[in-house]
């Protein structure tokens, strides 16, 4: 089980310990639910406000949800976000009634320093696959893709290729796609090609986004819902 209460020399070492276990591979099985993931939080307070929503692959039509409040014990450092929210995101993930098949994470996966971005460190923690989609890069360079919605052009460092900076609206900033764990490059491209539907924000991070703010301004309570 992952140690959080750590100083952020420790995260560190952490994060280059689990870089020799990512695994980038193809998907095993087709998609039948996709999660999107986030947290909000207030500028004045030390508790983070976590949701996953499961949504049908196909019809991108939200299944389940969890929300859970969690305090945060690890300062804002760039590069260390996972140990500052993930305590949160396992909490509400240990009470997801629906299992998805893959996890979009809001913020980076292997497009990081250390290739360690969050959601690469959460697929590693659930064993599951995930990918990042971000709405600013981290590390690396790339071209502005053309205007359309679909373009795409790589993040590369020096000759390795991160991820994709993603038109998901046409004339709109590009977001930043990189693989988690258990995921291919091209699979975590095609998958927020999918998702991006009318919004910037691919479905499963703008409706967990949502989520999250609805738990902080106290619009709903910590728990579960499945809708049927």
């Amino acid at each position: 089980m992952q140690n959080w209460k750590v100083n952020p020399s420790e995260a560190v070492q952490i994060q280059q310990e689990l870089r020799n276990k990512i695994v980038l591979k193809k998907l095993d099985k087709d998609i039948q639910y996709i999660a999107g993931t986030d947290i909000s939080l207030n500028l004045d307070s030390d508790i983070a406000y976590a949701g996953i929503i499961v949504l049908d692959y196909g019809t991108l039509q939200p299944v389940a949800y969890a929300a859970a409040m969690g305090k945060i014990d690890f300062p804002y450092i760039p590069g260390l976000l996972s140990f500052r929210e993930i305590p949160a995101l396992m909490q509400a993930w240990e009470q997801l009634p629906v299992q998805p098949d893959v996890v979009m994470v809001d913020g980076h996966g292997i497009a990081h320093p250390r290739r360690m971005g969050i959601a690469t460190h959460f697929g590693l923690v659930i064993d599951t696959p995930t990918l990042g989609c971000a709405k600013k890069i981290l590390t690396g360079k790339y071209a502005m893709p053309l205007p359309e919605k679909g373009s795409y052009s790589e993040i590369k460092s020096r000759e390795e290729v991160l991820g994709y900076a993603l038109r998901t609206r046409t004339n709109v900033k590009p977001v930043f796609v990189s693989p988690g764990h258990l995921i291919t490059h091209i699979e975590s491209l095609q998958i927020a090609q999918h998702c991006a539907v009318k919004y910037r924000l691919p479905e499963p991070t703008r409706l967990a986004h949502q989520l999250v703010n609805r738990l902080r301004r106290g619009e709903i309570e910590e728990g579960v819902k499945s809708f049927s």
